[in-house]
């Protein structure tokens, strides 16, 4: 049992039930109790008059992978076909059920029947999909691969690595610069602390948030080789020396290329897509590229402890940073404009992913399981 292969889907699964939940209660500000409604009245979704093909359709494209991934997961966990059919049929149409009637007690969202409607056919459709990919033998093969390319107990691991690009869709202070929250952080506990009285010395040291100077051009360039070279440390962590570290450290590095270059896109339109193309990101991808290839033949557990030591050291650097000088005109257009909803996960991603992929690090760490 030590060797076996977790399924991928599970974490996937988890992420992706955090991620929907997110999106459909966001921004969780405004809660109250709807004026003249009843619980029975609450239940009920009414079907809205107007016509929005975009979200009926990014509805049906959230729940996909949902229904997806479930069917997956308990189809690899043991369960027999139908079963596993009717979970990933049914647990995203519920998610979606409790999520719609959230929205009753959310001033700025507004439960909808179609939204529901279109969110279940999404699972039910990923459902589907995952017992043709069953059927033509798909996923067998899928997993056959990652058992040659990938060690035992690399699922989590590997949720991150699929992660990654999404994290970076959110404007980053730096080229791949994620994890800074420590200005929002330290604000929301000023907030929180407020008013309480046995806390006043804390607020009165923690309240003037000291203004944050631009890196220095050896610190940016600094924090890009880290921010790109940390998700290469981390896939290292999980295959074995050689020739196939560097097929996933180019895999990474193009990843990271594209995944600027579509946050950029969104945020400053297609005539800016390569604006984030800084002297500090050809800097940073030319020698986290030479890194990499360097580490390529390296000891799993120093990979792994490099990896921790430049996740550490890109979170105090990016600490420091400020925000882009159009961070501001960006965020408005995010939360104005279409990608209000994804607007928030990606965020949280770009916030939490660097202590994720920590964390995962010390624990298969201090587990000492299959580490030479």
């Amino acid at each position: 049992m030590a060797g076996r292969h977790r399924s991928l889907a599970v974490p996937l699964a988890l992420a992706m039930v955090a991620l929907v939940a997110y999106a459909s209660l966001h921004p969780f500000t405004g809660w109250r109790w709807p004026a003249g409604s009843d619980p029975a009245t609450l239940l009920t979704l009414p079907w809205p008059p107007w016509e929005t093909p975009l979200d009926e359709t990014l509805n049906f494209l959230g729940y996909l992978p949902l229904g997806l991934l479930i069917a997956v997961a308990a189809m690899r966990s043991g369960w027999q076909v139908h079963g596993a059919v009717a979970l990933a049929v049914l647990a995203p149409a519920l998610l979606s059920y409790a999520c719609e009637v959230t929205q009753h007690f959310l001033p700025t969202r507004h439960p909808s029947l179609k939204d529901w409607t279109m969110n279940a056919l999404g699972g039910a459709s990923g459902a589907a999909l995952a017992v043709l990919l069953r059927s033509t033998g798909a996923l067998g093969h899928l997993q056959r691969l990652r058992e040659r390319w990938f060690l035992p107990r690399s699922a989590g691991a590997l949720a991150l690595l699929a992660l990654w690009p999404a994290a970076l869709l959110f404007p980053t202070p730096v080229p791949w610069g994620l994890g800074q929250i420590g200005h929002r952080a330290r604000a929301l506990l000023v907030a929180l602390l407020d008013d309480v009285p046995w806390a006043e010395g804390a607020t009165a040291v923690l309240a003037p948030l000291p203004a944050l100077q631009p890196l220095s051009p050896l610190s940016e360039r600094a924090a890009a080789i880290l921010g790109l070279l940390s998700p290469v440390l981390l896939a290292y962590a999980i295959v074995r020396p050689g020739l196939r570290r560097i097929a996933m450290a180019a895999g990474a590095l193009l990843l990271g290329f594209l995944a600027m270059t579509v946050s950029t896109l969104l945020n400053f339109g297609p005539l800016h897509a390569l604006a984030w193309l800084t002297p500090a990101a050809v800097v940073g991808a030319g020698s986290a590229a030479a890194a990499a290839l360097a580490a390529a033949w390296l000891p799993r557990r120093l990979v792994m402890a490099l990896a921790l030591i430049a996740l550490s050291a890109l979170l105090a650097l990016v600490q420091q940073a400020p925000a882009d000088p159009y961070f501001a005109l960006t965020l408005q257009a995010w939360e104005q404009g279409r990608w209000v909803h994804f607007h928030g996960l990606s965020q949280w991603l770009g916030w939490l992913w660097p202590f994720a992929a920590i964390g995962w690090l010390l624990a298969r760490l201090s587990t000492n399981e299959g580490l030479p």
